[in-house]
């Protein structure tokens, strides 16, 4: 499912119009951003939790030579998928 179909489907399941849908996507995907930019999470109980995560500065291999070259450290995002979504998705 591409972005495009994704609005299409809550426009369908709530009935909002396409448009509004479109609006109501983009600031559910600003305002997690935005959230785990200020290094804060977005719990949703029941669907899962977004947050960040620290990664260490790494060694790792240039695939091309085999060389050695320093990865540097970063913040990346991660979910934890929440138990109700999970069961759901098992049945």
């Amino acid at each position: 499912m591409n972005k495009q179909e994704l609005v299409s489907a809550i426009a369908e399941k709530s009935g909002l119009t396409k448009t509004d849908s479109e609006k109501a996507l983009k600031g559910f995907i600003d305002a997690v951003t935005e959230t785990l930019v200020n290094g804060d999470k977005v719990q949703l109980v029941g669907f899962g939790t977004f947050e960040t995560v620290e990664r260490p500065e790494r060694e790792g291999r240039n695939p091309s030579n085999g060389e050695t070259i320093k990865i540097a450290a970063s913040t990346v995002p991660r979910f934890k998928v929440g138990k109700s979504f999970k069961d759901a998705v098992n049945a």
